[in-house]
């Protein structure tokens, strides 16, 4: 039960009837409301006080001796001001009155106003009960202090029917209540279970983004120390040859920062982002393969691509995105692991055929020149993801010939 439900209906706490210290304040309407019960009680008080002096009287004030009127009326004055406790103790003022019901008339208004204020605050049992209770008391009061107007049994049936009314009333209008609450309550649980979704949503549009940015990073570093590599094994280079090994290194080196600088970015909290970052790079589509390839040319790699796809312009973008990643591993996996080698890259596929990414290189022979390339090992575990969120199906290992191969089928609807 949600904390503004609960401010405004404490009496549907499991505790409340037990703790009545529970109930929250009075709001304006609480006083409003109770203002109208203690005037409409106090009202019938008047309307008896003065029918008591009328020489024909309608009510059972004036039946009995004369000390009984009186004990009346001041017990008619001492009800009414008990209403403004009805909201606090409900029950242990219907149980009060119990024996005022025995004798007195000037209370019976403010007796209804209680048993009413127990049936919408109550459970059934209770309210059942202590209405009965209160039906069997004014049978022996029909008897004390007979009704001028009508005889024991009509006065009886017209009791039970004012009861009966009362308790259908308050039954409804608990019973509404109940409804607004379970209502309100459920609004406010799907809102914060859209706001959960929301955050999980962001949460995995960043660790989407931050993977992303792994493997831009992992291909960069790896360009980046293959160039650094080369300089150190040829320090008699020819200067212009070395000049723009080290624009290479300094451009990739710059790529690397602004792409570090945004994984951090995307990786922040929703508190920490800020207005003045730049939004986020294009993701590369299958039109970018061939510049990727040539990229990795100008590091020294000898690289082969072999494009029979149709209609390329046609492939859907996340499926373009995930075989142009497909590529990119396999050829840092070929710069870190088999470096020298010639790696062949083919693109094959149609509507309707899938689209097929292969990446092949030779098994290196022998220990790798100079220091290994480091790796976290999890970017096949990562492309494999890619793959199946794609609803493809992905290949690698070394196959017949030899050769270490990686392969994917992704779908492409007609």
């Amino acid at each position: 039960m949600t904390s503004s439900a609960v401010s405004e209906y404490p009496w549907l706490l499991p505790g409340a009837l037990a703790s009545p210290a529970k109930a929250a304040r009075r709001t304006m309407r609480d006083w409003l409301v109770d203002s109208l019960c203690f005037m409409l009680a106090v009202g019938w008080l008047l309307f008896a006080a003065a029918d008591a002096r009328s020489p024909k009287p309608q009510i059972a004030l004036n039946t009995g001796p004369a000390w009984l009127v009186q004990v009346d009326l001041v017990l008619g004055v001492l009800v009414c001001g008990a209403l403004w406790f009805r909201r606090r103790w409900p029950v242990g003022l219907a149980v009060a009155m119990l024996p005022l019901t025995l004798c007195s008339a000037t209370a019976a208004v403010a007796l209804l106003i209680v048993i009413f204020t127990v049936v919408v605050h109550q459970p059934f049992p209770i309210a059942a009960s202590l209405t009965g209770a209160h039906l069997l008391t004014t049978a022996v009061f029909n008897q004390l202090r007979p009704d001028p107007t009508m005889s024991f049994w009509p006065a009886m049936i017209f009791t039970a029917v004012i009861l009966g009314l009362v308790m259908a009333w308050g039954m409804f209008v608990r019973a509404r209540r109940q409804l607004v609450l379970s209502l309100r309550d459920r609004a406010e649980r799907a809102e914060a279970e859209q706001q959960l979704r929301m955050a999980q949503a962001r949460h995995l549009e960043r660790t989407r983004i931050a993977r992303e940015m792994h493997d831009v990073l992992a291909h960069r570093i790896s360009l980046l120390s293959l160039h650094a590599g080369a300089l150190e094994f040829r320090p008699d280079a020819p200067p212009e040859e070395i000049a723009r090994a080290a624009g290479v290194i300094r451009g990739s080196a710059h790529s690397v920062l602004q792409d570090l600088r945004e994984v951090i970015g995307v990786l922040r909290t929703d508190g920490e982002a800020t207005q003045s970052q730049d939004p986020e790079r294009p993701q590369p589509t299958l039109a970018d393969v061939p510049a990727l390839v040539e990229e990795s040319r100008t590091a020294a790699m000898r690289v082969t691509i072999s494009d029979r796809v149709a209609a390329p312009e046609a492939v859907p973008g996340a499926i373009g995105r995930t075989a142009y990643r497909i590529v990119q591993e396999g050829l840092t996996n070929a710069r870190k692991h088999a470096a020298g080698t010639t790696v062949a890259v083919g693109l094959a596929g149609g509507p309707g055929d899938g689209l097929t990414v292969e990446i092949r290189n030779r098994w290196p022979v022998g220990d790798v020149a100079g220091p290994a390339i480091p790796g976290t090992g999890t970017g096949l575990i990562g492309i494999g993801e890619r793959v199946n969120l794609a609803g493809g199906r992905l290949e690698y290992g070394r196959d017949d010939t030899g050769d270490f191969r990686l392969a994917a089928w992704l779908p492409w609807p007609a």
